[in-house]
């Protein structure tokens, strides 16, 4: 009778310092969540524009959607201290995904070519996500090379407009 006393009550002390261990393991969980997300405030925006450097991510609640700016795929914009015949585009790779949707990777450009399907917005989830500044701008002397991962966008974020939906009425 003596040892199933013993071998009880050293049971429930086992499992009463798992149940600590659950808890202590829950804690420091929910602090690396909570530091690993960036979501935007005013010192990520001006005037309306988010900005983003090259591989960051950033849940925007006022959207309800997750924005990663994955990097710039194309830049042949004319460098600076050369003459052009043509101005260039750069293509921005953002990747968007809402709260209830798949990810979803838009290329959007400095300016609108449509002629090269080049386009500075696009929508996605009832939004209008288009692309305002594209930073730092090639260099002559170092093209495009030396910017890899050093690229920046501003993008603006705004309700698609209802009315042009032909759909709808």
């Amino acid at each position: 009778m003596f040892h199933k006393i013993v071998i009880l009550s050293l049971g429930i002390f086992a499992l009463t310092g798992c149940d600590a261990q659950k808890k202590s393991r829950i804690n420091t969980k929910s602090t690396e969540m909570s530091t690993g997300t960036k979501t935007t405030s005013s010192d990520h925006q001006k005037d309306g524009v988010i900005y983003l450097t090259e591989g960051e991510n950033k849940f925007l609640r006022e959207y309800q959607m997750n924005v990663t700016f994955k990097g710039v795929s194309e830049d042949s914009r004319c460098p600076e201290g050369a003459q052009c015949i043509w101005a260039g585009v750069a293509l921005a790779q953002v990747e968007v995904m809402g709260t209830s949707t798949r990810p979803m990777i838009l290329n959007l450009a400095s300016a609108d070519y449509p002629a090269r399907n080049y386009l500075q917005s696009t929508e996605f989830n009832g939004y209008t996500i288009t692309l305002k500044d594209i930073a730092p701008h090639p260099k002559s002397q170092d093209g495009t090379k030396a910017l890899a991962g050093k690229y920046k966008i501003g993008i603006t974020i705004k309700k698609a407009d209802q009315s042009a939906d032909s759909t709808r009425k």
